[in-house]
C-alpha cells in the first residue's frame, strides 16, 4: 500500500496557529473539510488530501467554563473551552479567555480564531463590522 501523502507535518501545522500565520485543514477528494491534522479522510477514508487554508471564523457548537486549568493555563482560569464548527467546515476544539461563566456564551455563537503566545486554538467572539451607515 502506497505512503499517505504529508503535506506538512503536525509540528508544521501546531507552529502556524500558535504563531500566528493561520489555520490550516485538509480537504478531501470527497468534500469533507477538516481543521484536524491527519494522513487520511476520516469519513471515506481516502488518501488524497490537499491542504486548505481556513477563515478561522465559525460557531460554537459546545463549550464549558473551565475552573481548574491545566499548568499552561493557570493565569487565566475560568476560560471556555470550545468546540467550533468552522465556516469552510470542520470542527476544532479550543479557549476563549475572559469567559467567567456559562451565560456569556451560547452555543450557535460566532467567533473567530485570535494568535495568542499561548498554547492551543484561541478563539474571540467574533465583532461583525458595522459598514451600514448609522
Amino acid at each position: 500500500m502506497p505512503e499517505a501523502p504529508t503535506p506538512h507535518s503536525i509540528d508544521q501545522y501546531r507552529h502556524d496557529y500558535e504563531e500566528g500565520i493561520g489555520l490550516r485543514g485538509f480537504r478531501s477528494g470527497c468534500g469533507f473539510v477538516t481543521a484536524t491534522w491527519g494522513l487520511v479522510c476520516p469519513r471515506c477514508g481516502r488518501r488524497d488530501l490537499a491542504e486548505a487554508t481556513l477563515s478561522g471564523k465559525g460557531r460554537i457548537v459546545a463549550f464549558t467554563v473551565q475552573n481548574v486549568p491545566g499548568d499552561e493555563f493557570l493565569n487565566d482560569a475560568p476560560y471556555a473551552y470550545v468546540v467550533v464548527e468552522l465556516d469552510e467546515g470542520g470542527r476544532i476544539t479550543g479557549w476563549i479567555d475572559g469567559i467567567r461563566t456559562e451565560s456569556q456564551l451560547s452555543e450557535g455563537q460566532r467567533v473567530e480564531w485570535a494568535p495568542t503566545y499561548k498554547p492551543g486554538v484561541h478563539f474571540r467572539p467574533h465583532e461583525p463590522s458595522s459598514s451600514a451607515p448609522p
